[in-house]
C-alpha cells in the first residue's frame, strides 16, 4: 500500500496540462467548455494551480486540427480534450502516447477509433453522443410538425464517416414517412448559400442538418431556412437558440461534465484503454416559438408537450 500513497504524494504538488481541441471557435462552444470546467472545479482542480488549459480551436476549418493538435502536443500536454472525430483524429495523430478524452463523438467504433465501448483500447476513451441512433427520431420530430412535407433536404459533410452511415439511416427510414431526401454536401461555409439555393430549385420543405461544417454557422442556415419557409431541426440546445426551428439530442453540457470524471481518473493513473466509453442518459428537445411564428408553423400540442426547453 505503500508505494501507492508515495506516488500520490509525489504528484500532489503537479500542475497538469489539459490541451483542449475544438473544430468549432471559442464562442461556438464556450457553454459546453464552462460545463467541462465546472465539472473539473467540482473534482477539486483549480486552473492556473493544479491544471493549467491550453485551448485551439479551428473556428470551423477542419483542415487546422492536424496544425493545432501538433501545437498542443509541442506544450507538452498530459492529455488531450478533443470534440467530435475530426479533432479526436488529429490528436491521435499528433501523439500515439497522450490520453485524449473524446467529447463527444457518435460512432467511435464504427469510425475506428477504439475497438469497442466496453474496453477501447489504445490511448482514446471518454463519452458518445449516440447521433447515428437518433437521426431517425428528428425525421419523426419534422414530419410530426410539418405533416404535409414530402421533400426534406439533409445538410452534410461527405468527409465524414459518420455523417454519411447517418444519412444512410435516413434513408432506410424515409419511405415509412413519406418522404424523399435530398443530401446537400456542406463542406465549409462557403457552400452553405449555393447549397440553399439549390434546396429552394427544389421545393423541399425542412432541412435536416447532420453536423458538420454548416453546423459551426447555425445562424446563417436558419436565416436563410426561415426566408425560405423551411422547418430546420439539429442535434443540440445551440441550433435552437440560433434559430432552428428544433433541435433534439444528447445534453452536451452533462456530457462535458462527465468527460471531467475521465480526465480526472487519467490523471490519477487509470488507462484510456481499460476506461469504458459512456452513453448519453440525458436527451433534450428544445423548440424554438419565435421560429415557429416567422414560418406561420403551429406546433402540435403532443411536440409541445414533450420538449424539454422552450424559446419563446
Amino acid at each position: 500500500m505503500a508505494a501507492p500513497l508515495a506516488a500520490e504524494a509525489q504528484e500532489a504538488g503537479k500542475t497538469w496540462r489539459i490541451g483542449f481541441l475544438s473544430p468549432y471557435s471559442a464562442d461556438f462552444d464556450k457553454t459546453w467548455r464552462a460545463a467541462l470546467w465546472h465539472g473539473l472545479r467540482d473534482l477539486g482542480y483549480v486552473e492556473g494551480k493544479s491544471i493549467i488549459i491550453e485551448q485551439r480551436h479551428a473556428d470551423g476549418t477542419i483542415e487546422r486540427l492536424p496544425q493545432l493538435a501538433q501545437e498542443l502536443v509541442r506544450l507538452k500536454i498530459d492529455i488531450f480534450v478533443a470534440h467530435g472525430h475530426p479533432a479526436v483524429s488529429a490528436a491521435r495523430k499528433a501523439s500515439s502516447t497522450a490520453p485524449i478524452v473524446m467529447c463527444p463523438v457518435a460512432d467511435p467504433v464504427g469510425v475506428g477509433l477504439v475497438a469497442s465501448l466496453a474496453r477501447p483500447g489504445g490511448n482514446i476513451t471518454g463519452v458518445s453522443d449516440l447521433h447515428s441512433g437518433l437521426v431517425t427520431k428528428r425525421l419523426d420530430l419534422l414530419k410530426e410538425v410539418v405533416p404535409s412535407a414530402s421533400r426534406v433536404a439533409v445538410l452534410l459533410d461527405p468527409a465524414s464517416p459518420t455523417q454519411v452511415d447517418q444519412f444512410k439511416s435516413l434513408q432506410a427510414a424515409a419511405p415509412a414517412l413519406r418522404l424523399t431526401l435530398l443530401p446537400v454536401e456542406i463542406k465549409g461555409p462557403d457552400d452553405i448559400d449555393p447549397g440553399f439555393a439549390a434546396i429552394r430549385r427544389e421545393r423541399v420543405e425542412a432541412v435536416n442538418i447532420l453536423g458538420g461544417a454548416a453546423t459551426i454557422h447555425l445562424k446563417r442556415v436558419a436565416e436563410l431556412a426561415i426566408k425560405s419557409r423551411m422547418a430546420t431541426i439539429s442535434t443540440t440546445r445551440r441550433a435552437a437558440e440560433d434559430g432552428f426551428l428544433m433541435a433534439y439530442g444528447a445534453d452536451f453540457s452533462d456530457l462535458y461534465r462527465r468527460a471531467a470524471t475521465y480526465v480526472d481518473k487519467i490523471l490519477k493513473g487509470a488507462k484510456p484503454a481499460e476506461l469504458p466509453i459512456e452513453q448519453p442518459t440525458k436527451f433534450e428537445l428544445v423548440i424554438n416559438l419565435k421560429t415557429a411564428k416567422a414560418l406561420r408553423l403551429t406546433i402540435p400540442p403532443s411536440v409541445l408537450g414533450r420538449a424539454d426547453h422552450v424559446i419563446e
